[in-house]
This record gives structure tokens, sequence and C-alpha cells, in this order.
């Protein structure tokens, strides 16, 4: 009596015809034979495993336990190879993790191990890769989950991570005071700019300001001079001899009874003199 598997997409059959492998089937239905055939089905999707913890020696000699995730599937076309290569492929693959794990781990130091994460895990994957290939199996991805140093060591980097949280906090606030400082000094350094301009234009506002005033009242003297000068050409002598007895008749108004004049006085009654001699002149 024949038997139908019906395989999924994802799915493949290694089949056996009397002990003797003829090839891979599927997806899709595969008649077999009782006793005559016989079949290994494989999931050719990705595959998680979880490598459990593992004590590992790092450079510096420092005792760490580390569990990992590790990320394969079977290669469609090299399917067989995880059939007919290898008994126990996923114990193989997990046997090869944890040697590969410790090796690598053996050539880095506790602080690389704790920092470089993302290295180690593509170091992992490479070396894991490079020797499933001939399984038919690929490594698609490596994921460290923890990373566990001994208790003293533990507590040594929690120290060391609150004194440099410390180290941060003090550094910081001295970077706000410097920058406060700094803030405060521009500050007052452009105000005592805005000052000094502000006395400086002060001071040419009203330098110009006395000197428009300087301009003006020299405009002004001139003015009134030339007003004056106008004016003094077209006074005659005569008029001039009258205000100069007009002064005199007020010099004699007063108290007292003696009068320098200068010799200059005698030439600006000239006229005067002249003009009372004609008039005695015609009289006669």
């Amino acid at each position: 009596m024949a038997l139908i598997n019906f395989l999924r997409p994802y799915e493949r059959l290694a089949l056996f015809k009397w002990g003797n492998f003829t090839g891979m089937r599927g997806p899709g239905p595969v008649i077999m034979v009782p006793i005559m055939h016989k079949g290994v089905k494989l999931d050719t999707r990705i595959e998680v495993m979880d490598i459990p913890r593992q004590a590992n020696i790092t450079k510096d000699n420092v005792a760490i336990d580390i569990d990992f995730l590790i990320y394969m599937r079977i290669m469609i076309e090299e399917a067989e190879k995880a059939i007919l290569e290898v008994e126990d492929y996923r114990s193989a693959v997990i046997g090869l993790a944890t040697t590969t794990l410790r090796a690598v781990i053996g050539d880095i130091d506790l602080d690389g191990v704790l920092s470089q994460r993302e290295r180690i895990n593509n170091l992992i994957r490479n070396k894991l890769d490079s020797e499933t290939e001939r399984w038919g199996i690929k490594v698609t991805n490596v994921e460290i989950r923890e990373i566990e140093p001994p208790r003293d060591i533990q507590e040594a980097m929690n120290r060391q991570m609150s004194a440099e949280r410390v180290r941060r906090a003090v550094v910081v606030e001295a970077d706000g005071t410097k920058e406060a400082a700094v803030t405060v000094a521009e500050g007052e350094k452009q105000a005592a700019i805005l000052e000094a301009e502000g006395s400086r234009q002060a001071e040419i506002l009203k330098a110009e300001g006395d000197q428009q005033a300087a301009v003006l009242r020299a405009d002004g003297f001139a003015t009134a001079l030339d007003r004056i000068y106008t004016v003094a050409q077209n006074v005659d002598a005569n008029t001039l001899s009258l205000q100069y007895f007009e002064t005199l008749k007020e010099l004699g108004s007063g108290a007292s009874t003696k009068f320098i004049f200068p010799m200059e006085f005698t030439n600006l009654l000239k006229p005067f003199l002249g003009m009372m001699d004609k008039r005695d002149g015609d009289g006669d």
C-alpha cells in the first residue's frame, strides 16, 4: 500500500529506496511504498537555536558565563548534505558553536568582551558559517544575550561605573559654570561696549551742536556787521557831527567840570565848523 506525503513549500524530503539515496523531493505530493522507501523530512525555514550558558576564559584570565542564540537554515539547493554529511546537524552546530565561542573569547580581554558584542557576534557567525557550509547549513546571525562576569568583577565594575558617573557629573557642572561665566563676561563686555559707544555718540552730538551754535553765532555777527556797514555807508559827516554834539550835551549835563577829548575829536568837528563859517560869510 503506497503512502502519499504532502510537503509544504518550505519542506523537503530526502528519499531512500532500498537504503540508497535517490534525491530530494518536494514541495507537493510524494509517493512512498513502505519497506521499499524511507524518507527524512527537513524544514528549510530559519531555525533559532538557544545555546546554553557556557563558561569561558578571557584573554586576561577572567572567567565569564555567556549564552547566545544562533539563527540558521538548511539551504534548499544543498539540503541533502544535512542528511548525508552529518548524523545530527543540530547537535553538531551546538557543539561547534560552543568551541568557537571559547576560541573567540580566549583572544579578547574582559573589557573587549563587554564592549565589543557586535564584533564577537560577527566573528562567531563567520567561523560557524565557514564550518557548517559543508553540511548544507547557512548561519545567518549570532546574538549574545547575556554576559555575566564573576561577582567580585561585577562589584568592581559597578564601583568604576559609579565613579565614572560622578566624574561626568563634575565635568558637566564645571562646563556649565564655565559657560555661565563666559556668558556673563560676554554680556558685561557687550554692555561696556554699548555704554562706550553711547558716550561717544553723545560727545559727537554735543560737539556737533556746539559747532552748529558757533557757526550760527558767527553768521549772526557777520550779518549784523554787514547791516551796520550798509547803514554807515549812508550816513554823512553832518549826521555824525550832530551825533557828537548830542553826546557833548549829555556830557555837559553831568556833574563833571573837566573833560578830556582826544585830538581826533577836533578833526571830527571840522566839517561842522566849516559849515558854520560858510553860514557866517553868507550873512555878511
